[in-house]
């Protein structure tokens, strides 16, 4: 990186996101942070829009295929990702592109010549295709062109640089081979840390429904914040606002500074403190020590819909039975909250995650443990 720092002159900096849903979240958030300080340094970002290589979905370090969508289905998810990307990046300093600009124009001959460049012992040199193989799971041949897309993808935007998570190495190592082949230079590998979802144990994803998208709403955002454990609240500081646990500070206090400060950077500071103030309002401390709240048991797997979630916890946490019709209504009244968010439709299902805080009416709750 020095070395190319001394060329004297705006570094192309790339990174890649697939519209596989149509939320970018935290997690995506670390990669689009560094890429925004690369801006505040006077390099040009270069985004691409994955809208080829969404079709087949990222398979680094999946333990099974993805579910494959169509074009119509990426583009649908692509819609709003730059209106979210730019919360982060400067678009003055962003150039987008889709992928789809060279792979739709590529011949299968042409196809046939860059597979021709990587051999089928390197791409099972991969530990998520090695893993796989172990457990006589499946790989499909199209996720083995993911790869080479993204390889390719360097070469036709000539970067200096290319961003990703760790699971990204092997990835951004073909794209520097085909950069050579091709007589560029070879940009340089710059891998971040993968953020744990709100469980803590697995990668943030939308699929495993352990995400903070940064476009919830504020309460969302701030109520799903609350929820983390003490031990991953100090991951998520400096991963995702840049600053260190504050020092001596209760964990209580420091979860809620923590989301006062990530809802701040995706919407403001008068909404961050709008959605602070509601929230102590809705919970006292009082209301979330340990000692003071009955736990009803229950796992990320686990789940169940509103009505009978709520009813269940009424009959198993305090002997009060409440009917089907009882636990719809309280629902529908706004009463039942998780973590400070409304729940409102009785059909919702609902995943539980320890520590959270369900409310079930103004003298009712529970801490999931």
């Amino acid at each position: 990186l020095r070395k190319k720092l001394a060329i004297g002159r705006p570094l192309r900096v790339k990174l890649g996101v697939d519209p596989t849903t149509s939320d970018i979240h935290l997690g995506h958030s670390i990669v689009l942070r560094k890429l925004r300080q690369f801006q505040d340094l006077g390099h040009q970002a270069v985004l691409i829009i994955g809208d080829f290589t969404g079709m087949i979905g990222d398979p680094s370090g999946r333990s099974a295929t993805r579910p494959q969508l169509t074009h119509k289905e990426v583009m649908a998810n692509a819609a709003s990702y730059r209106e979210q990307a730019f919360k982060i990046l400067d678009p003055a300093r962003t150039e987008t592109v889709c992928n789809g600009d060279w792979f739709r124009t590529m011949s299968f001959e042409d196809v046939i010549r860059l597979n021709s460049r990587v051999t089928l012992q390197q791409m099972l040199q991969r530990e998520d295709f090695r893993a796989r193989i172990d457990n006589q799971q499946s790989i499909r041949a199209h996720e083995i062109q993911y790869p080479i897309m993204q390889g390719w993808d360097s070469v036709m935007v000539k970067a200096d640089v290319e961003l990703g998570g760790t699971d990204q190495l092997f990835n951004i190592l073909v794209g520097r081979e085909f950069q050579k082949e091709e007589g560029l230079p070879q940009q340089v590998v710059f891998l971040l840390p993968i953020l744990e979802g709100l469980d803590g144990s697995r990668k943030m994803s939308k699929s495993l429904g352990n995400f903070v998208a940064i476009n919830e709403s504020a309460s969302d955002m701030f109520g799903k914040l609350m929820s983390i454990s003490d031990k991953l609240m100090e991951r998520y500081y400096p991963l995702l606002i840049g600053q260190a646990p504050p020092a001596g500070a209760p964990p209580f206090d420091a979860k809620k500074q923590l989301a006062f400060e990530i809802v701040k950077i995706y919407h403001s500071a008068a909404i961050a403190r709008k959605t602070l103030d509601e929230w102590n309002t809705r919970f006292s401390r009082r209301d979330l020590q340990r000692a003071e709240l009955p736990t009803f048991s229950a796992t990320p797997l686990d789940k169940f819909d509103a009505v009978s979630l709520v009813s269940r916890v009424y009959r198993e946490a305090f002997n009060v039975q409440k009917s089907r019709s009882d636990a719809s209504r309280l629902i529908k009244q706004g009463s039942v909250e998780l973590d400070g968010v409304k729940i409102r439709d009785p059909k919702a299902a609902i995943s539980l995650m320890p520590r959270q805080i369900l409310r079930l009416d103004k003298k009712h709750a529970v801490r999931i443990g």
